[in-house]
């Protein structure tokens, strides 16, 4: 029997056998498609590393490419500097001569065979705009700069999210608030202790020291009794005042210190403006908050400190002291401020032209004080809304992420997600007169991959635009550029590389040497396809 089943289990394993050497000898004659396709053949094209030359140089300049495998492909070949097409003067056995297009930039080299493309060196494309050698802030900062301001010596104020400027704070951080002298040196002098505990977004001269404002609780010394808000002495310096707080009968008297500016909001303070002696706050906060030492708690505890609040939306004014002034965008009888915005609503003071001290309002919103607006409206300087600007316009269609009025040519400007103004088409930027209609000699071109996030016209007439843009009317800028005043690139001017990141201002100034300069500061990590943490210096002609 059991030979039996041996000679079984034999003949069954030799039937498989049989049948896995038919499968293999089938599987031999079935031929297999590639599934992709034949992949590119390759050029035999090889562009020598570093075999430029020059290597830099205007738009207009004859560069030698030191290169192999091109005449085979003489007569279809394509050479780009930075994605723009240059013209082909002549191609040999081992190089080929192109010159610099017009709108040419800083960045890699390339030539392509259809849609093969063989990548070379890159070429910097110098221009009328470049980043100032002699400004002292080699490192910049750690995190984004909110807010630059120069006070009466000439130095710099630098406020924001970071912790470290130009790679001073190693040791001891260098909390959200720097001084620099007139060609960006660090100044550690300011006597700013810890810092702020939080982002400051905004900082002003008020009376002999600074106002400063943004998303922090303590400052220096100070780790409580601030909301948002709080005023520094030139020094850097907490100001604080001497208080007597509520006892009880069987209490010692003493004298305690608290922040000598008594006011501030329960969110994030965006922007701060002096309007004469007053202060107008603009934030997405909803309360005002202000403190009260000489009350009892509920328990009657020592040391009391009553937090009163009042409901106030966006907007707000203060007196000298911080107390709110309630005659400010304020419904008295029902004990709250006007509505506001039903989106983000930020302000741009107007310093300068036929209405100077009112306020730009611009943002997420359709609807401000019950009324429809279009994105953006203007503020008289008691906070009603001024029926003077755009009357009967509907403004733009969609969200305005930044605005700028310039005295020097009386004109607004605006940047953002919208395609029409006032139902004309708009894309994304526009220039807007002074009583707020659409100034249509300033026509926008069209934007690849992505879009704009910052505009600013200099006192020349010159548009600063930046995002995150790859290409503007089918030219490659890398998310920065400057138009002139109907929408054109300038030439000269569009020559920098890779920008990364977003602007929050630029700040017109005389460099170190007495060149034009401009002061650029935000949240960015790379200029001119460079290193550039967040505040740069360059140079424009």
């Amino acid at each position: 029997m059991n030979g039996t089943m041996d000679m079984k289990a034999i003949h069954y394993l030799y039937t498989l056998l049989v049948i896995a050497l038919c499968l293999g000898s089938c599987a031999k004659d079935e031929v297999l498609e590639e599934p992709y396709g034949p992949g590119k053949k390759p050029l035999g094209i090889e562009i020598v590393n570093h075999g430029l030359s020059p290597s830099l140089g205007l738009p207009g300049t004859e560069v030698t490419v030191s290169a192999f495998g091109l005449l085979p492909f003489k007569d279809e070949l394509v050479f780009r500097f930075n994605g723009e097409r240059a013209e082909v003067v002549d191609i040999t056995d081992s190089e080929i001569k192109v010159v610099v297009p017009d709108f040419a930039s800083t960045g890699v080299t390339t030539i392509s065979v259809g849609d093969v493309v063989v990548f070379g060196p890159i070429f910097s494309v110098t221009g009328k705009i470049s980043i100032d050698p002699n400004f002292q802030v080699t490192q910049g900062a750690n995190s984004g700069v909110e807010q630059v301001i120069t006070a009466a010596d000439g130095r710099m104020l630098v406020v924001g999210a970071f912790t470290n400027f130009d790679n001073k704070g190693v040791i001891r951080p260098i909390n959200r608030i720097a001084r620099t002298f007139a060609d960006g040196t660090y100044d550690a002098s300011l006597r700013s202790g810890s810092g702020a505990n939080g982002v400051i977004g905004s900082i002003m001269p008020f009376k002999s020291g600074y106002l400063i404002a943004g998303a922090f609780n303590g400052y220096a010394q100070r780790g409580s009794d601030i909301s948002n808000v709080t005023y520094i002495n030139g020094n850097g310096t907490i100001d604080t005042m001497g208080v007597r707080p509520f006892r009880r009968p069987d209490q010692l008297d003493t004298i305690k210190y608290y922040p000598s500016f008594n006011g501030g909001f329960d969110q994030w303070v965006d922007a701060l403006y002096l309007q004469g002696d007053k202060v107008i706050a603009n934030g997405s906060f909803r309360y005002y908050i202000s403190r009260r030492y000489d009350q009892p708690n509920r328990l009657e505890t020592r040391d009391s400190v009553i937090l009163d609040s009042v409901e106030i939306r966006q907007f707000a004014r203060m007196n000298s002291d911080g107390s709110l002034d309630r005659t400010y965008r304020f419904d008295s009888a029902a004990g709250r401020s006007w509505a506001g915005g039903n989106g983000e609503a930020r302000m741009s003071p107007i310093l300068g032209g036929p209405n100077e001290g009112k306020l730009l309002v611009y943002g997420s919103f359709t609807q401000f004080d019950g009324q429809q607006q279009g994105y953006i409206l203007r503020l008289n300087a008691d906070g009603t809304i001024d029926e003077t600007f755009n009357p009967g316009g509907t403004g733009a269609d969609q969200l305005i992420t930044k605005s700028f009025y310039n005295p020097a040519t009386q004109k607004y400007v605006i940047a953002g997600n919208f395609r029409t103004y006032n139902g004309r088409p708009a894309n994304r930027l526009a220039v807007l007169n002074e009583d707020g209609s659409l100034d249509e000699s300033f026509v926008a071109k069209e934007f690849g991959g992505g879009g704009p996030s910052f505009i600013k016209q200099l006192s020349d007439g010159k548009i600063v635009v930046s995002g995150d843009f790859q290409t503007y009317a089918g030219i490659a800028r890398n998310g920065f550029m400057v138009l002139d005043e109907q929408g054109n690139l300038i030439p000269g001017y569009n020559a920098t590389g890779t920008f990364s990141g977003r602007i929050e201002n630029i700040i017109e100034r005389t460099a170190a040497n007495g060149q034009r300069a401009l002061l650029i500061y935000g949240y960015f990590t790379t200029f001119d396809s460079r290193f550039a943490n967040n505040i740069i210096q360059v140079i424009i002609e």
